[in-house]
């Protein structure tokens, strides 16, 4: 298969994510290094959702994930990680952010999380978002510092924004990643924290809910202050996921998370509009 092959086959993994016009605005080399980080995540994140097979099975397939990363940064034949050589040998992306990846999907596969401590929160957003994020900073060119402050501030922004945005597709999966201490100061008795359902169906998670938004401002706050410092890099692509995320997550706070909820959607003329002012006038 040629290069160009490879692209095209990539971004057909990728072109339903919610970063895609992002990645889009990247020149074609590190467009092709963004989906195949992307395409990665992709593949690994179905492994934990496909809630049709016994966990056991999906835990063995990260396993597998797990050998395959190792022998690609080896030198040894790599199977399914195979595809991801360019980008590693391009823009030396690292061993430990493609593992604490696979470690957050495994947090899922070992049992259903449901109103995690914050130490236990933080450590999955850090595994499923921010080491994504430090990944795709090296591909936009930051240096060290700049881009691993970048990484933490947007990839937490972005989870939490997430999982505001997805209070009832989780709970229906029997997953709730509001933390605990939230939902305690919310009034939400803990006897009650284990049904995902009954917990979102409670008046009082808008109160919980709207403390995290506010940790999620925050980040995106940091996020803001990191990209205003001018590092070296390309800072179109983050900058537009930032922009696209906090328009749903100012969406979200307007009309608050009391049932019946309504899922907040970027349509396309504004999605194009942000593209324009972020993305394509910087």
């Amino acid at each position: 298969m040629s290069t160009s092959d490879d692209l095209v086959a990539l971004e057909r993994q990728v072109s339903g994510s919610s970063f895609y016009a992002a990645m889009r605005l990247l020149p074609k080399p590190e467009r092709a290094g963004m989906f195949a980080i992307y395409a990665f995540c992709r593949q690994v994140d179905d492994i934990a959702d496909d809630g049709t097979r016994p966990r056991p099975v999906r835990a063995a397939e990260l396993e597998d994930w797990r050998r395959d990363l190792a022998a690609l940064f080896a030198g040894r034949p790599a199977g399914r990680a195979a595809f991801l050589g360019e980008a590693v040998r391009r823009y030396g992306l690292r061993l430990e952010d493609f593992l604490a990846v696979v470690e957050g999907m495994a947090m899922d596969v070992e049992g259903d999380i449901r109103a995690p401590d914050r130490a236990t929160l933080n450590l999955y957003c850090d595994r499923v978002a921010c080491a994504v994020g430090r990944l795709s900073c090296r591909v936009f060119g930051m240096e060290e510092a700049p881009g691993l402050a970048l990484s933490h501030s947007l990839g937490m922004a972005l989870q939490l924004t997430n999982i505001l945005r997805d209070l009832d597709e989780d709970a229906a999966i029997g997953r709730l990643y509001l933390p605990r201490e939230e939902l305690a100061a919310a009034g939400i008795p803990a006897s009650l924290m284990d049904d995902p359902v009954a917990v979102i169906a409670d008046p009082r998670v808008d109160i919980a809910c709207h403390a995290l938004a506010g940790e999620a401002q925050a980040h995106f706050a940091g996020a803001d202050r990191a990209m205003r410092a001018r590092p070296r890099g390309r800072l179109m692509a983050p900058r537009l996921m930032g922009a696209v995320y906090r328009r749903i997550l100012d969406g979200m706070l307007a009309q608050g998370w009391r049932a019946p909820r309504r899922r907040v959607r970027i349509g396309k003329p504004r999605l194009l509009w942000i593209v324009a002012r972020h993305g394509l006038l910087g």
